[in-house]
């Protein structure tokens, strides 16, 4: 049975093939760069196959290739017999300018995928904050409606004498009240028979909308 293909093989195949075909390309761009440029005439005879894969340190196939590819081109011209000769200045002139366009194009389209995947990536840390920052503040929002208001009855207080209980507190605001401060004595967990009295200090945990409830309730101005 064949050998299993390891995660990755496939991917790696990929990329050694392409560098393999772009190994020829070069050389082809590298000589038709020489043909443009006038270091060989029409007519010459250039380096055969051999002497380019030992020059440029490739496998003979590589060289074929890249002299096929200037023959396709029209660039290059193979006599049976008698070697590669140089066919045409300006389509290898018309090559180089092509490749040099499209090799252009491809860095314009790494680098626009490198920041689209840039951004992505910082869209993605946004996101982890801001579900660290949604989750401290749901926390903190928890926390605080532990932490008791308190209300200071006066003597225009119109619920002096009545019991926590009668003024329905809990039903009426949402609120809570954890203690009575009289005088210097704390009543911890009044019950609902507790009396409300002038200059009683009402404890209570709820959220703000319970806070400004109950400071309608007892008709007592806001942040006093």
């Amino acid at each position: 049975m064949p050998a299993k293909e390891t995660p990755g093989t496939e991917k790696e195949t990929a990329t050694r093939k392409r560098h393999h075909e772009s190994r020829y390309q070069e050389i082809a761009v590298e000589v038709a760069q020489k043909i443009a440029d006038g270091w060989y005439q029409v007519g010459e005879k250039i380096n055969a196959r051999s002497t380019l894969a030992s020059k440029y340190n490739v496998s003979p196939e590589t060289a074929r290739k890249a002299v096929n590819m200037l023959t396709d081109l029209g660039i290059v011209v193979i006599r049976q017999g008698s070697g590669t000769y140089v066919a045409s200045r300006e389509k290898a002139q018309l090559y180089v300018d092509r490749y040099q366009s499209t090799v252009s194009i491809q860095e314009i389209r790494f680098e626009i995928e490198a920041s689209v995947a840039r951004q992505e990536e910082e869209l993605l840390h946004m996101s982890r904050l801001l579900r660290t920052l949604i989750g401290q503040t749901k926390r903190s929002h928890e926390t605080a409606s532990f932490i008791p208001y308190d209300i200071l009855i006066d003597d225009q207080c119109s619920y002096i004498g009545q019991t926590i209980g009668e003024l329905n507190i809990w039903q009426q605001t949402g609120a809570t009240v954890v203690a009575v401060k009289r005088g210097d004595e704390y009543i911890m967990s009044p019950g609902p028979y507790e009396v409300i009295r002038v200059n009683d200090v009402l404890l209570f945990v709820g959220n703000d909308l319970s806070k400004q409830k109950m400071q309608k309730l007892f008709n007592v101005k806001a942040d006093e």
